[in-house]
């Protein structure tokens, strides 16, 4: 079994956030599964909301400090999946006000996939960068 990684302080309160959007996924799995069409909307509007409060601005922050530095590292696959992520989330969640069931399945999923890959992938990469940027000084 793996022991698990102690995540570089700079990217601690962003990995907090994905946790949260992990419980997100999980009230929408919920509320789909339960076919209830009142916890459909009312986690299609819990998707709203997080996604203006959250998501965005979560986004907002990768963008503007981790994406330069993964381009500067030649990161170019990291980059590009992460921006088409970002992208897809935020055409996803432009008609979750107006959500059926399987658009909101359809966000969820996107946006436990996405947070997977940066926990599993986009983070450690900046993680090394960081790490060998802290040597050279």
């Amino acid at each position: 079994m793996k022991a698990a990684m102690k995540r570089h302080e700079s990217l601690q309160e962003l990995s907090r956030e994905h946790y949260q959007a992990l419980k997100l996924v999980l009230v929408v799995r919920r509320a789909v599964d339960s076919g209830d069409l009142l916890r459909i909307g009312e986690a299609a509007a819990a998707c709203v909301a997080a996604f203006a409060a959250e998501l965005e601005p979560h986004f907002q922050v990768e963008e503007r400090d981790l994406l330069p530095q993964l381009e500067a590292a030649g990161e170019a696959a990291l980059l590009q999946r992460t921006r088409d992520d970002h992208g897809e989330l935020r055409r996803l969640a432009a008609v979750l006000p107006f959500a059926d069931a399987a658009s909101l399945q359809r966000f969820a999923d996107c946006l436990n996939a996405h947070v997977r890959f940066e926990e599993r992938e986009m983070f450690p990469a900046v993680e090394r960068i960081r790490t060998a940027g802290e040597a050279v000084r």
